[in-house]
């Protein structure tokens, strides 16, 4: 069962009650804990930083903008290129670019 626990906010270092219907509500979504209090939630939300719920809002790509981003080299064009996950190396990457490129040559 859920708790009430605190938790403190890395933007302004607040601690804030994560509630247990808040942390149920997380767990049946597969959320993973809240990293700001709900003030500097609605303020990133507002600046354009932080998504409505999800992917898509505010960061280039449709990626959240708390998801860790990785760099690696696009295997198209050569270029630096930001991804949302861990390369492994088995398979290419492509930068934005490159990567929209590819989709419309395979479209359906």
């Amino acid at each position: 069962m859920f708790q009430d626990r605190n938790i403190g906010c890395v933007e302004c270092g607040q601690e804030f009650v994560f509630s247990a219907d808040d942390q149920q509500y997380h767990s049946e979504r597969g959320y993973s804990d809240p990293k700001r209090c709900p003030s500097c939630r609605a303020a990133r939300r507002a600046q354009g930083g932080g998504g409505g719920g999800g992917y898509g809002g505010g960061g280039g790509g449709g990626f959240r903008s708390d998801r860790p981003m990785f760099t690696t080299t696009c295997a198209q064009c050569g270029q630096e290129a930001q991804v949302p996950f861990q390369p492994r190396g088995d398979r290419p990457v492509y930068c934005n670019s490159c990567f929209s490129q590819q989709r419309q040559s395979r479209s359906w």
